[in-house]
């Protein structure tokens, strides 16, 4: 039987380039590991930082150094930000691997779509809503799922005339208090977030904010734990067992989130019956609140004084290497990476049948 070829693609212009790489090796190497390697073939296709996009030779050679193409540094002719389309013929679904901004936003989900091509995780929607933060808590807050009070601003608003900024940050102070955090709307591992205390440290952030991204949000600060869980399926999705993050620094930032030793992982995580259902319950919620599909990584901030869980944020294409949480959940869950990498390219083609009168 001829094996099903997956076309892994990875690599992408965000800032997540270097983790898109490491996911996708982890992914490669699933797929050639026991039973994944009579079923399927990969088809590494890398897109540089640059746009180029990169197939055979020189996207095998990255997929297996685990560094960036020394061609990044060249500027893109438009024509070679299109994929060329011979290889394409050959790829029966896609498994992308492309973190962050151009990658989890809907965008390559639509390139996808338009190839007729099936492809792992949410479509244009699910992924467009899963990554900008407004747009997601819009869409919580409809579902009825209870979050942390945050208020949305526009780079507009920031760097407006000196007399409407001062107004701003008395409506924030206002609805929020301190401490609070200042987010881009759509940029993922924590990257253009901080932690204010005061109306210095907040002009200072919206202004930092407002460089990423043209939509920012604002939410209070809450003292609790963050757990999170693992999303799997596509219309009867299923929640893994919960995890607990630690960590020693003021706050879950990009340092502390890829640096080894800085945080801590509990799973499954120290809670009671209850309180790890009713996660449970609310990630799947979550999950259908924002029309995600195959994949997703849920994270909550837990009160345990209050018993209160506010819903932070969810991932539709969270990590995936060995150590990612994601992967981790459903291990401790019963699940292999292997199996779980197989039943992720199971769902990715159910998604693409044809329903039947």
């Amino acid at each position: 039987m001829a094996k099903t070829q997956v076309g892994v693609l990875f690599g992408g212009c965000s800032g997540e380039h270097e983790v898109s790489i490491c996911s996708a090796q982890a992914i490669a190497g699933a797929l050639t590991q026991g039973t994944n390697a009579e079923k399927y073939a990969v088809i590494p296709v890398y897109i540089t930082k640059a746009g180029v996009w990169q197939f055979g030779d020189r996207a095998a050679q990255v997929l297996q150094s685990g560094e960036p193409s020394s061609s990044d540094g060249e500027t893109a002719n438009p024509g070679d930000r299109l994929p060329a389309p011979q290889p394409l013929n050959a790829i029966d679904i896609w498994f992308p691997v492309l973190h962050g901004p151009n990658g989890e936003d809907g965008t390559i989900q639509g390139l996808l779509s338009l190839l007729q091509i099936p492809f792992v995780g949410s479509g244009v929607l699910g992924s467009a809503v899963g990554m900008d933060k407004i747009a997601m808590k819009t869409a919580f807050a409809q579902a009825g799922l209870p979050q942390v009070n945050y208020v949305a601003v526009t780079r507009a608003e920031v760097w407006s005339n000196p007399c409407v900024f001062p107004k701003l940050c008395d409506r924030i102070e206002a609805a929020l208090g301190y401490p609070a955090f200042v987010k881009p709307a759509n940029l993922g591992s924590s990257v253009g977030i901080a932690k204010v205390r005061s109306r210095q440290e907040l002009e200072a952030a919206l202004d930092s904010a407002a460089s990423y991204d043209r939509r920012i949000i604002v939410e209070a600060g809450v003292e609790a734990r963050e757990v999170e869980c693992a999303v799997l399926g596509n219309d009867v999705p299923k929640a893994s067992v919960i995890g607990e993050i630690s960590f020693e620094s003021d706050f879950y930032d990009y340092e502390t989130k890829y640096s080894a030793g800085q945080a801590d992982l509990m799973i499954p995580a120290p809670l009671s019956p209850e309180v790890t259902r009713q996660l449970q319950e609310m990630a799947v919620q979550a999950f259908q609140a924002v029309d995600a599909a195959g994949i997703s990584r849920v994270d909550f901030f837990y009160v345990e004084s209050t018993g209160e869980i506010f819903l932070n944020e969810i991932n539709t294409l969270p990590g995936f290497t060995q150590t990612s949480m994601y992967p981790m959940l459903w291990q401790a869950s019963g699940m292999t990476f292997e199996a779980l990498v197989d039943q992720l390219i199971q769902l990715g083609l159910e998604r693409s049948q044809p329903i039947s009168a």
